[in-house]
């Protein structure tokens, strides 16, 4: 905050609240903000009824209850005091910030993202740990399905989501985050959305899926993993040249990502494999996004980004290849960048599997 000339930092929901303070916010009409000034102690200013969700830290902050007759934006904007620097939370809701500039109409108001994103994407032991968990139970799904355990022939795209996501609370995760599941033609479109399409014998099958696993601090960390499945012994010929080329392009970036590497240099070692294969128009998105207590954030592996990876790091590695009205494909798996090397943080086989 001081270099930044920040006066003082506003959180209200979205994940920097419980990563700072342990507490999630629900998404209410009823204000919750954390008021941190650069100088002095912050305050949890939480409507009075949600007081009793709180595992109260007087060492990190104080409680400060708002009873339903009251005004919160003005207990927040006295917190605040003549701060001429606020710094506001990414996902707090807009309607709040215009009472809050209305109430403090001299102040000058910034997104929190640039105190609060250099913290949380530099992992530490414990939160690599925790990530590892998370994608270890992720993985024993994906093994099921790449093993035929989980049933996809006669299924509709929705009921094997909705049993990925069955799987994703059994192994331990509090929340399922998404669960794609898109066969045949669908699997282009790169965030299908899983519908009554039946999957039928002889197609791929795309699956990406996660959750949150939440721990004893009240602070959850995310999987996020893509697999491709082929729905019988014959599969196509130009599907698994262009699968081969997917397969290196994606070892190739997890390769690249080395500690002070830059993440656009980590995106081009995918992208070039694809291109010199001659796929290059189909590979519409960036090559990943950082992962931590939500499933997207900084930092992203994009061209353009000249970020070097940080030991600490921790973010997906997904190109894809899709062809509209034909099929797609994803290989995707979570690395932490380490002094020692890449760190792949999923281990399920990364081979197109067959089930014949």
């Amino acid at each position: 905050m001081e270099v930044d000339g920040v006066d003082v930092l506003m959180l209200s929901v979205g994940s920097d609240l419980p990563y700072f303070c342990g507490y999630e916010a629900m998404p209410l009409e009823r204000i919750t903000m954390l008021v941190v000034p650069r100088e002095g102690d912050a305050t949890l200013v939480i409507p009075g009824l949600e007081r009793a969700r709180v595992h109260e830290r007087p060492e990190i902050f104080s409680v400060a209850p708002w009873g339903e007759t009251e005004d919160p934006i003005a207990k927040i904007a006295d917190l605040a005091g003549a701060a001429d620097t606020v710094a506001i939370g990414d996902h707090m809701w807009a309607g709040f910030l215009v009472d809050l500039t209305n109430q403090m109409p001299n102040t000058s108001f910034c997104r929190a993202s640039s105190i609060t994103s250099p913290i949380r994407q530099v992992k530490d032991a414990e939160e690599i740990a925790r990530l590892r968990e998370a994608g270890a139970a992720v993985d024993r799904i994906a093994t099921r399905l790449q093993r035929g355990e989980i049933p996809l022939v006669g299924q509709t795209e929705a009921a094997v989501s909705a049993e990925l996501g069955r799987q994703i609370l059994e192994e331990g995760h509090d929340r399922v985050n998404f669960a794609i599941v898109a066969a045949g033609e669908n699997a282009a479109s790169p965030h299908h959305h899983a519908g009554e399409r039946v999957i039928r014998a002889g197609e791929p099958v795309l699956c990406d899926f996660g959750g949150t696993m939440i721990g004893d601090d009240g602070i959850g960390y995310c999987s996020d993993i893509t697999r491709n499945i082929w729905t019988d012994d014959r599969p196509d010929r130009e599907y698994l040249e262009a699968y081969a080329v997917l397969h290196e392009a994606q070892a190739a970036a997890v390769r690249a990502a080395t500690v002070g590497t830059p993440c656009q240099d980590v995106d081009r070692a995918a992208r070039q494999r694809i291109v010199d294969a001659g796929f290059g128009s189909y590979f519409v998105h960036r090559t990943g996004h950082g992962i931590g207590v939500e499933a997207h954030e900084d930092p992203y592996i994009v061209e353009g980004n000249t970020q070097p990876l940080a030991h600490g790091n921790a973010f997906s590695v997904e190109p894809g290849i899709y062809i509209e009205g034909k099929w797609g494909m994803r290989l995707e798996d979570i690395v932490a960048a380490a002094d020692d090397g890449p760190d792949p943080l999923n281990r399920a086989d990364h081979h197109l599997a067959v089930i014949g």
